[in-house]
This record gives C-alpha cells, structure tokens and sequence, in this order.
C-alpha cells in the first residue's frame, strides 16, 4: 500500500492547525470562563464566610446584649423589690407611729378629761363642805356663842398692836363718817357699849360707830373704815382653811399633771419595743 505523504501532512497541519486554533479560540476562552466562574466562587464562598462570620458575630453581640438585658432588668426587678420593701417597712413604721401617737394623744385626753372631772368633783366637794359648815355654823349660833364671839373680838381689839394697830388708827383719824361695825347677829346695846368703849381705849380717840348685821360673816363681828379692816368670825377661820385646802389641791393637781406625760412616755416606749 503506498502512502501519499502530502495527504498526511496536509492532515497532520490541518490538525495542528485545528489544535491552535481550538486552543485559541475556544479553550482558552473555556479555561478563563472557568477560571473567572471558579474565582467568583471562591470570592462568593469567602463572602459567604465573611457574611456568616459577620452574622455569627452580630448573633454573638445580640445574645451578649441579651444577656446585659436580661441582667439589668433582674437587677432593676431586684431594686424595685428592695425599694418596695423599704417603703413598705417605712410606711409601715409610719402607721405604727401614727398609732401610737394617736394612742397617746387619746389616752393623754382621756387622762386630761380625769384629771378635770376629778378636780371639778373636789373643788364641787370642798364648796359643798365648806358652804354646809357656814350654814350649819350659821344655823347653831346662839345667843351665848354670840356673846363669846364679842368678847373674843374685843379681846382682839384690845390687843391689837404694830403695823396693824397703827393703819387702822390712821383711818380712824378724822373721818367724816362713822366706822361700820358689823356683825352676824343684831348687837345688843351692852355689848355695843363695851366695843365702842374698847376701840375708844385702844385708839385712845372718840370714835363714832354705826353698826350693822351681815348674816353672811358666819358668827363674826368686824370693824372697817377708810378701806382698812379688823375682822374676828369664824368665816375667817373657814376662809382660811378654804385657801389652805385650796393650795394642797392646786399642788396636788400641779403633781399629777407633771407625773402624767412621765407615764404617757414610758407608755409609748413600752409599745415601741
């Protein structure tokens, strides 16, 4: 068999030819599209990557921020309940002591309403005793206690001396008027006579006299002029023992309202613990 060697040249060029030209015009462009689309892969998974790392991070930020969330409101929860505690605690101690003031303030009345209720009811006794004694006294003179109450008012008269001696003396001095003389009871004229003759005596003077009765001094006899007196009755001595009994109450009454709010505090103290 012959071989015609220009055929297989001129195939073996076309080939290379065709080799050339597939590999410049079609591999080439086939191996850089490859290329490109294998580069925009890897540059699409590395943004992937980048985009999940970037999500995983924000993932990270947002449950961190959660978290920070979470924490704040269980400590303003926790605060709030703190301050809820402490406010009840206060408004509870307030209320306490508002009651026990009041409490105080109502038993310190109650005690006030006692204490006048008592001291009305003694003063109210003490005028009752003191006004049936003068009545009871008034009601029993006789005509022999009058006579020894003039006596015994004389005997004052005569012995009278200092500072009181001298005022009524100086009275008795020129006066345009008559001195008043009175008595419980209606003088009669001897015992007159002896008083007028003892005040002449005594202030050494003739002094004119008018005399009067006044049941109200309680079997007594009195001498006054010029605003100046000399009195002797058994009123006096009532009087007398009126202010006195008067004064033990006043201290006794002043006593209890100084003891009273010592008690009222320790009261309190006692319910405060």
């Amino acid at each position: 068999m012959l071989i015609d060697w220009f055929t297989v040249f001129a195939q073996l060029l076309n080939f290379l030819i065709l080799v050339w030209l597939m590999k410049r015009f079609l591999y080439k462009p086939i191996l850089n599209a490859v290329d490109e689309r294998e580069k925009r892969i890897a540059k699409e998974l590395a943004d992937a990557d980048a985009k999940m790392a970037d999500a995983e991070k924000k993932q990270d930020e947002f449950q961190h921020k959660n978290d920070e969330l979470e924490q704040q409101r269980a400590a303003l929860m926790s605060k709030a309940t703190d301050q809820a505690a402490v406010e009840r605690e206060r408004l509870f101690e307030e209320s306490r002591k508002a009651a026990v003031a009041l409490s105080a303030k109502l038993q310190e009345k109650l005690n006030s309403e006692e204490t006048k209720l008592h001291q009305s009811i003694r003063r109210q006794t003490q005028q009752e005793v003191f006004w049936i004694t003068r009545k009871l006294l008034s009601d029993l003179a006789t005509a022999s206690l009058e006579e020894r109450l003039c006596s015994v008012f004389i005997g004052r008269l005569r012995g009278i001396s200092g500072e009181a001696k001298s005022s009524l003396g100086q009275a008795l001095e020129g006066i345009t008027e008559p001195a008043l003389v009175r008595s419980a009871f209606d003088l009669p004229v001897d015992q007159r006579e002896e008083i007028q003759k003892a005040i002449n005596e005594t202030f050494s003077a003739e002094i004119e006299l008018r005399f009067e009765t006044a049941p109200e001094l309680v079997s007594g006899i009195e001498i006054s002029t010029n605003g100046q007196k000399l009195a002797w009755s058994i009123s006096d001595y009532l009087d007398s023992l009126q202010e006195s009994v008067e004064l033990i109450i006043t201290k006794k009454e002043k006593s209890e309202t100084k003891v009273q709010p010592k008690r009222e505090v320790e009261k309190s103290e006692g319910v405060h613990h």
